[in-house]
C-alpha cells in the first residue's frame, strides 16, 4: 500500500557513494494515529488534559499498538520503546529489514545543507514508502530510514554591516527591561524545555556568563534523545552558538526557571522525537522553545503531520510552544522566487516568533523598532502565509492576506529584537559574542511565558495566541503589544496591527500579565 505522505523528492545536488549497507543497524520511529481526534478546545489549550487523560482518550489505541508490534516482530524489527500516550513506537534493526518492510531502496550519499555547508554523509531515499496493508491506516509516519539533515538553526552572529553609529548590542536583561517583563517575577517554579539539533554547552561558560550579569546560574540539564548529546563543537559560528544563545537568553530573563535542553540528531526523526519527549515529560514544562526549522516544503507530509501532532499534544497539556519564524525573509532561503513559511513556526499549535531591529536610549527605553531586514546576505525575519496549514479560528479577523486564493495560517504571531546589529551579548565557547536572529526571540518569549505563568499563580498558559488575538481587527493594535509598522521582509510589508513581518508586535510584558489573571476568557488564560 503506497504511503503518499512519505514522499521524498530527490535532492538537486548530491554525490552518490553507493548503496547503503543493508546490515547497518538503524533506529526508526513510527507514529500511530490517535484513537480519537483531539477536540478543538483541547487543541487550543482551553480544556487542558492531564498526561493520563491524553493517553487514555487521544493516544494510540491498544488494538493499533498490538497490531503494529505484531507486524514489526514478524519482519525482524525490534521494538525498543512504546509510548501509547505519545503514539510513538521506537524500533531498531538492520536497514534491510526496513527496506523490505516499507518497500524502498536506500543509498549512501554526500550532500550539502544549510546546517552543514561543508557537506554531510547520510542515508538517502526518494519517492514513497509502501506500508504493509495489514497496518490498516494505524501508522501516520515512519521516520529515520532517510537521515538527511532536516532543519537549520535560526541564529546569526553580528557581522557589523551597518554604519558604526547604527551598531549596538544589548544584554538580555536590557531587552527584557525594554519590553516591560513583569516586575516581581523571575520564572521560579517554572520549567523551560529547549530543543537542540546539535552542538552543546559548557557549564563553565554558563557560570561565567551569568555571574557577569549578576545572576545565579540557572539549573540546566541536558536530555539525550535518539543518541543525541551535549557535545560542544568548539566553534561559536556552529550549533554551539545556537545552544548558548537559547540557554543564556532564557536563563537571563527567567533565571528562576529550570531548563531542560533536549539534544537530538538533526533529522526529521530526531526533531519530532525531541519535541514529543519534551511535551510528554513529567513534570510538564511551562514552555518549549524551538529555534530550528526549515521551509514547509522541505518536509515530508508525514514529518509535518507528526511534528504538528506533537505540538498539538503540548497545547492540550497546557504547554506554550515558542518557535523562531526564520532568518531568511519571506523566501525562507528558497530560490524559486516564491514566498515560503518556515516550519514548525507555521504550525497553528505554536507561538510563531518574528524579528525586529530595536534601538534603546540611554535610559533603556525603546526609541525605534522596525522590521529586521539587513538586506541580501544579512538576514531578515521570516513570515508569510502557510501553504499547508489552514487559518486557525483565532486568526480569522487579524487581516492575514489570502495568498493564491488560500486562507492559510499567518506567520508570525509575535516578535522581538532579532537584528544581529542590535543583537544580544552572549558567551560561546569561552568568547564574548554578539548574536541575533529569530532564534533569540523564541527563548525570549519562552522566558516571558514562564514569568507570566509565575504571576498567574503558577498555572500554565498553554497556547497563548488564543488570548493574544482575542478581539483582533485588521489594522488595530492589540493590548500588550508594541506595534511595529515600518519595514518589510521581502514579499510582505509591515503596517498597523498584525502583519506577516512582526505579527501583533513586540511584547509589553506588564500589560500582557494582566491578560492572565485567571479571569481572561477562552484560550490559555483560563485556569484549569
Amino acid at each position: 500500500m503506497e504511503f503518499a505522505a512519505s514522499f521524498r523528492r530527490p535532492l538537486t545536488e548530491f554525490e552518490r557513494l553507493g548503496a547503503a549497507d543493508p546490515a547497518e543497524q538503524i533506529s526508526v520511529t513510527l507514529y500511530l494515529r490517535r484513537r480519537a481526534p483531539l477536540p478543538a478546545p483541547a487543541a487550543r489549550g482551553q480544556a487542558r488534559l492531564t498526561r493520563e487523560e491524553l493517553r487514555e482518550q487521544y493516544g494510540a489505541s491498544p488494538a493499533d499498538v498490538d497490531l503494529v508490534l505484531g507486524i514489526l516482530a514478524s519482519k525482524g524489527i525490534t521494538v525498543v520503546e512504546v509510548d501509547p500516550g505519545a503514539r510513538r513506537v521506537l524500533t531498531a534493526g538492520p536497514l534491510s529489514a526496513y527496506a523490505d518492510t516499507f518497500g524502498t531502496s536506500v543509498d549512501l550519499v554526500r550532500s550539502l545543507h544549510r546546517s552543514a555547508p561543508q557537506g554531510v554523509t547520510h542515508r538517502y531515499r526518494t519517492g514513497e514508502l509502501a506500508l504493509p496493508g495489514a497496518f490498516g491506516g494505524a501508522v501516520i509516519a515512519v521516520l529515520g530510514i532517510d537521515n538527511r539533515p532536516q532543519a537549520a538553526a535560526h541564529f546569526r552572529p553580528a557581522k557589523h554591516r551597518k554604519k558604526p553609529t547604527e551598531q549596538t548590542s544589548y544584554t538580555p536583561l536590557q531587552v527584557g527591561e525594554a519590553y516591560g517583563f513583569p516586575a516581581g517575577t523571575d520564572g521560579t517554579g517554572q520549567s523551560i524545555a529547549i530543543i537542540e539539533l546539535g552542538g552543546g554547552f559548557a557549564q563553565a561558560d554558563l557560570d561565567t556568563y551569568f555571574s557577569g550579569l549578576g545572576l545565579s546560574t540557572p539549573v540546566v540539564t541536558a536530555v539525550p534523545v535518539d543518541g543525541g548529546a551535549n557535545t560542544p563543537t568548539g566553534s561559536a559560528d556552529g550549533p554551539d552558538g545556537e545552544v548558548m544563545l537559547d540557554i543564556e537568553v532564557a536563563g537571563a530573563l527567567a533565571p528562576g526557571a529550570t531548563q531542560l535542553v533536549y539534544f537530538s540528531p538533526n533529522t526529521d526523526q530526531g526533531f519530532v522525537d525531541a519535541v514529543t519527549a519534551a511535551a510528554h515529560a513529567s513534570p510538564t514544562p511551562t514552555a518549549i522553545s524551538i529555534s530550528w526549522g526549515g521551509p514547509e516544503d522541505s518536509w515530508t507530509a508525514q514529518g509535518r503531520t507528526a511534528l504538528d501532532a506533537a505540538c498539538a499534544d503540548a497545547a492540550a497539556l497546557g504547554v506554550t510552544v515558542t518557535v523562531a519564524a526564520g532568518d531568511n525573509g519571506s523566501a525562507d532561503g528558497d530560490t524559486d522566487g516564491q514566498a515560503h513559511c518556515d516550519f514548525p513556526a507555521s504550525s497553528p499549535h505554536v507561538l510563531a516568533c518574528g524579528g525586529t531591529s530595536m534601538q534603546l536610549d540611554a535610559s533603556g527605553r525603546i526609541t525605534a523598532e522596525t522590521v529586521w531586514n539587513d538586506g541580501s546576505g544579512g538576514g531578515a525575519t521570516g513570515g508569510g502565509v502557510s501553504a499547508f496549514f489552514a487559518r486557525p479560528a483565532w486568526q480569522t479577523d487579524a487581516g492575514v492576506p489570502a495568498v493564491s486564493g488560500a486562507g492559510g495560517r499567518g506567520v508570525p504571531d509575535v516578535s522581538g529584537n532579532a537584528d544581529p546589529e542590535t543583537g544580544y551579548q552572549i558567551r560561546v565557547d569561552g568568547q564574548a559574542s554578539v548574536v541575533g536572529g529569530t532564534s533569540a526571540v523564541a527563548p525570549l518569549w519562552a522566558a516571558l511565558i514562564a514569568r507570566l505563568a509565575q504571576a498567574n499563580g503558577g498555572r500554565p498558559l498553554g497556547p497563548v495566541q488564543t488570548v493574544f488575538y482575542d478581539g483582533v481587527k485588521p489594522g488595530t493594535v492589540q493590548p500588550g503589544f508594541n506595534d511595529v509598522s515600518t519595514g518589510d521582509n521581502g514579499a510582505f510589508t509591515a503596517g498597523p496591527g498584525w502583519d506577516a513581518c512582526t505579527g501583533l508586535g513586540s511584547p509589553d510584558g506588564a500589560v500582557l500579565a494582566g491578560l492572565f489573571d485567571g479571569s481572561a476568557a477562552g484560550g490559555g488564560g483560563s485556569a484549569a
